[in-house]
């Protein structure tokens, strides 16, 4: 039965068993080709490698029957010569062995580094809804743990798989040539075996796939607590906590025990089938003999192939194994690249926007998730080039949906956005990006220095332009304030910084971008009056010149824009200036929405 991750956005993300083995497999060659490269060399080598392993019992076998006669004399100068040709097979069967095993990891490397890559790459493709419902740790164990698992078997299972089968298959031949009523014991011994791999092959299959997802759960129950350690010691909530964490814990503790008594069982049978095959050999091949049917020197023979048999298939139990994990490991990673990117970009066939304040209009625009109800209606909004909008409007009203449609990070079900007339969907990502920024509320910042992160607005922008773009924001005295001015480490999530200072470093980040059309997701909250006017100032500078779209919490950002788009139950149900807005009544001679938005804003301002 497969296994799916449904989200929001009605994509699925593939976690199941239902796909074949070799039908993942396929399909992981097919994303990573260099696996395939060279392919039929490296299994050359590994049969080249194979053969030279049953020389030696060959060798041994001419020498007890040939380089021995009835008399006790031994021929020197033959065995001198098998001596020489066991000799020769092991060098050519380490030097094979060594050119297969370096072709293996040089092409699997390479592979799963693409691979590896690609999910990546493709994890910031996905969805944002894909992203917000799929928990972190199970999106890093994939693009992690689950390729180094294909790795493992890839760089040691592949090998150890091809040389084992390359092995049976010249051991069968070869104990074919001496004996066929020994072989048949030999294989009669493992049939059980044989037969139940496919059952084993299921069940296998099916408890490493739990494995593979308690793996991402447990990431994802250790990763939280670390990210939000201060949250778990203001509210205390440190043993509800590890609690949490040691469950996910035992859970991966037990689907792995499982897996591994699985792996066990088969193991102890390939063991089991070792012995009944060496005692059926010795037994057979000792009556055999006493009849005249086969020699000493094959029988000998016949013992040591045994041997270059029971390795493999005992070896098989624990490549099978490793299969197993790796294939679930493959079907993760598959069920995160072939999980359909939500946005399409044009590329380089797309439509590039020229320079200068940008024009935005919504026509028509439905919007609503999957298997949800509508959460934008009918907008029909034009804004002018270079002026500054405020959208308000209660929790859940459709503002900040709008401004996700405006920045294209989703499409609408019904209608179209245009920026200067041209489709959004027509317009490639990368002009796109440049012309249009938007600053969220809590401006995520990375683990390095303030000028680091500042230049994820420009990757070109040398430390004097970034030091420039700050003097024009009006925040050259408060990079003097830092430790470090902009060496100044920010820390994890910007965490040495406070959420004022994280924003000015947004601010200036946009600022780099050099935009035409500048959405922000009210930039001023959550600050202490002073940092208020600070990014006030930076925020009157950065907006000059441009388009703006700011979304509102405080109403006195839409005191000062040119005019206000009012949200309520996802239409648009007022626009015009605050002045005006604020007066307006309904036709029950109420206060309109934004009146009473604005009442209340003020009423709480004033406690």
């Amino acid at each position: 039965m497969s296994e799916t991750s449904v989200t929001a956005s009605g994509t699925s993300v593939d976690t199941g068993q239902e796909i074949g083995a070799w039908d993942t497999i396929r399909r992981g060659v097919r994303h990573s080709p260099e696996l395939a490269e060279g392919f039929r060399t490296t299994v050359l080598l590994a049969l080249l490698g194979t053969a030279g392993r049953v020389v030696v019992p060959i060798a041994v076998q001419q020498t007890l029957d040939r380089g021995i006669d009835t008399s006790g004399a031994i021929d020197r100068g033959f065995v001198v010569q098998m001596a020489a040709l066991a000799a020769l097979a092991i060098l050519v069967t380490g030097l094979s062995s060594y050119l297969m095993t370096s072709r293996l990891f040089t092409a699997a490397e390479r592979g799963l580094a693409t691979l590896r890559t690609k999910a990546f790459r493709h994890v910031h493709d996905l969805p944002l809804l894909t992203q917000s419902t799929e928990r972190r740790g199970a999106l890093v164990s994939r693009v992690t743990s689950d390729v180094d698992q294909v790795s493992q078997f890839l760089v040691f299972g592949g090998i150890i798989g091809i040389v084992s089968v390359g092995q049976l298959l010249v051991a069968t031949v070869v104990m074919l040539f001496y004996s066929w009523q020994l072989t048949l014991v030999v294989w009669l011994a493992f049939a059980p075996l044989f037969i139940s791999l496919r059952y084993f092959q299921r069940r296998l299959s099916e408890a490493y796939g739990r494995v593979r997802q308690s793996v991402g759960t447990m990431l994802s129950a250790v990763s939280e607590p670390v990210v939000g350690a201060l949250t778990v010691r203001t509210y205390a909530i440190e043993e509800r906590t590890q609690a949490r964490i040691d469950e996910s814990i035992e859970a991966n503790r037990a689907a792995a025990t499982q897996a591994q008594g699985l792996t066990a069982f088969s193991f102890s049978l390939g063991g089991l089938s070792g012995g009944l095959a060496n005692a059926g050999v010795l037994i057979v091949g000792i009556q055999l003999g006493l009849d005249g049917g086969i020699t000493a020197g094959q029988v000998v023979a016949f013992a040591f192939l045994v041997t270059l048999f029971v390795g493999p298939v005992q070896m098989g139990t624990q490549v099978l194994t490793d299969a197993q994990n790796a294939i679930v490991s493959w079907r993760r990673v598959l069920g995160i690249l072939e999980t359909p990117a939500d946005l399409d970009d044009p590329g380089p066939g797309g439509r590039e926007l020229p320079r200068g304040p940008v024009e935005v209009a919504f026509e028509g625009v439905d919007f609503g998730y999957p298997g949800g109800p509508l959460v934008l209606r009918s907008v029909e909004e034009r804004i002018a080039p270079g002026s500054r909008v405020a959208v308000v409007g209660e929790t859940g009203s459709g503002k900040t949906t709008f401004a996700k449609l405006l920045t294209r990070l989703m499409d609408p079900t019904a209608g179209r956005v245009l920026l200067d007339g041209l489709d959004l969907r027509e317009i490639s990502f990368a002009s796109l990006r440049r012309r249009v920024v938007l600053v969220p509320q809590e401006g995520f910042l990375f683990d390095s220095t303030l000028l680091a992160n500042a230049r994820y607005g420009d990757l070109d922008a040398t430390r004097d332009q970034v030091h420039a773009a700050a003097l024009e924001l009006g925040l050259g005295d408060w990079l003097d304030g830092l430790p470090l001015g902009l060496d100044t480490p920010v820390g994890q999530r910007g965490e040495s910084l406070s959420a004022g200072e994280r924003q000015l470093v947004a601010l200036l980040r946009a600022h780099l971008a050099d935009p035409d059309l500048l959405v922000l997701d009210e930039a001023t909250s959550a600050v202490d009056p002073a940092l208020e006017m600070r990014i006030g100032r930076a925020l009157e500078r950065l907006m000059s010149g441009r388009t703006s779209v700011t979304i509102a919490h405080r109403l006195s950002t839409a005191e000062q824009a040119d005019e206000v788009i009012v949200f309520d139950r996802g239409r648009v149900v007022q626009r015009g200036p605050h002045a005006s807005l604020v007066q307006q009544r309904t036709d029950a001679d109420e206060p309109s929405v934004y009146a009473r938005l604005h009442a209340s804003w003020v009423a709480q301002q004033a406690l």
